[in-house]
């Protein structure tokens, strides 16, 4: 009764407005799986290809009409007859019938959608939910949400350059009280902005877009939004960033060199750069979380960066999660490397860079035995789909990245998540002890 029947895809909208691919599995027992995929913006030059049409004459060259006839045709027929269950066996046929390293042919879009779909088909026959199917009878711990609320870079139009501007609830002890307080402090920013004749418009994840003087200037105001809002910066609420380094690499031109490229248009080397990050988080110890603090081809600078945080000495480092995104792109051999030369104590976890769920899981398997903290992450084209929650709790993952608490394609992940905390009731488990439990 699990064995695939149908599988057809279509051409929808993201939340950017602009074309994704979903898929729809179909089983003997009338079972169906649907899934759509998300898009970066800010994305690493190592992920997998997402495949789009090229025809400047329909959406811009943005279209996936070949993804979609890729689905309908070559990968429709040549799983039929598979059973659902079989995650594994799907997901290594679709990467033997694409025949490139980077999934390039059949794109990873086509490939993770219905990687995805399946999941779902094979769930939705059991009757259990996503995240049970997946992650067993232990699957019960409800990941902390490190929520966007200020947004730069290459997800907004103002003058901020650093990416996102995150906060994490500490002092929550569910996941539903962790919500309701970085949502609090992300409508008490939005008051403050206005307050000073900010704009208040939002950029891609949902967070707010001013522009801005400086880093340090969106960090005050974060900070003065946690204590208006009533609660300790660094003791209740937690500051993250997101830095984007790659972009700023790109802007100065060179792998080890950075561009403050929409404020200051200051340069840093590399290790000024990390130097910069020190300081920053000096001046501002409610820091507890840097992404991508360094650009994804500047392996020496990362090892450095790594140093002098001191995060392999658990008693005498520094309390700091660095996360790897770029630099590891979902991707096991990234990863190994980062393991052996001791980069990062943490890993971004996004489906759409590997593209199919069975890599993403080898990734998060290898990471945890390793001792990296797992965040799952959203793109910044984003759809309605929930599949990272479930996926979250499935895994234990540490934190979950998917937006602010704006716009619904965002807003849709954490209610999942408030949805999973009801469903597992008493044995749900959530602590910012837990999360961190690499520091």
């Amino acid at each position: 009764m699990t064995t695939i029947t149908n599988i057809q895809a279509r051409e929808i909208l993201d939340s950017r407005g602009e074309p994704t691919i979903e898929v729809d599995v179909v089983l003997a027992s009338g079972s169906k799986g649907r899934a759509s995929v998300p898009s970066g913006a800010s994305t690493g030059e190592n992920e997998a290809t997402e495949l789009r049409d090229g025809d400047e004459k329909r959406y811009f060259g943005k279209g996936v009409t070949q993804a979609v006839e890729n689905v309908n045709t070559e990968i429709n027929e040549a799983l039929l007859g598979f059973h659902a269950l079989e995650q594994e066996e799907i997901d290594m046929k679709m990467i033997e019938l694409d025949g490139t390293e980077s999934k390039k042919r059949l794109g990873a879009n086509a490939i993770l959608g219905v990687s995805l779909a399946v999941a779902k088909a094979a769930s939705n026959s059991l009757d259990i939910p996503l995240f049970r199917y997946l992650g067993g009878a232990r699957a019960r711990f409800l990941p902390l949400p490190m929520a966007n609320i200020l947004n730069g870079g290459a997800h907004a139009a103002g003058t901020v350059d650093i990416q996102e501007f995150m906060i994490m609830p500490l002092s929550a002890t569910s996941f539903s009280q962790g919500l309701r307080q970085v949502t609090e402090v992300f409508h008490t920013l939005k008051k403050i902005l206005k307050d000073k004749g900010y704009a208040t418009s939002v950029g891609d994840e949902g967070g707010f877009a001013p522009s801005l003087s400086s880093t340090e200037e969106g960090l005050e105001l974060i900070l003065e939004a946690i204590e208006q809002a009533g609660y300790q910066p660094g003791d209740e609420i937690a500051l993250c960033l997101d830095a984007a380094a790659s972009e700023m690499a790109q802007h100065a031109g060179s792998s080890n060199t950075y561009k403050f490229w929409k404020s200051s248009g200051k340069v840093l080397s590399s290790d000024e750069m990390i130097e910069f990050w020190h300081g920053l988080c000096t001046r501002f110890p409610a820091i507890i979380s840097i992404e991508d603090a360094l650009g994804e081809n500047d392996w020496a600078g990362w090892e450095k960066l790594s140093q002098r945080f001191n995060l392999k000495d658990s008693k005498h480092g520094s309390k700091l999660q660095l996360v790897g995104d770029d630099i590891f792109v979902t991707n096991t051999r990234f990863l190994q490397q980062g393991i052996e030369r001791n980069i990062a104590n943490s890993i971004l976890v996004k489906l759409n860079q590997i593209g199919t769920l069975t890599e993403t899981l080898d990734v998060i398997e290898k990471a945890k035995r390793h001792g990296y903290a797992v965040v799952i992450s959203h793109r910044s084209g984003e759809t309605e789909d929930t599949s990272i929650a479930h996926l979250a709790v499935a895994v234990g993952a540490c934190q979950i990245k998917t937006g602010a608490p704006s716009r619904s394609d965002r807003v849709a992940k954490y209610n999942e998540l408030l949805r999973i905390e009801e469903q597992l009731q008493g044995s749900a488990r959530y602590s910012f002890q837990e999360a961190f439990y690499n520091l």
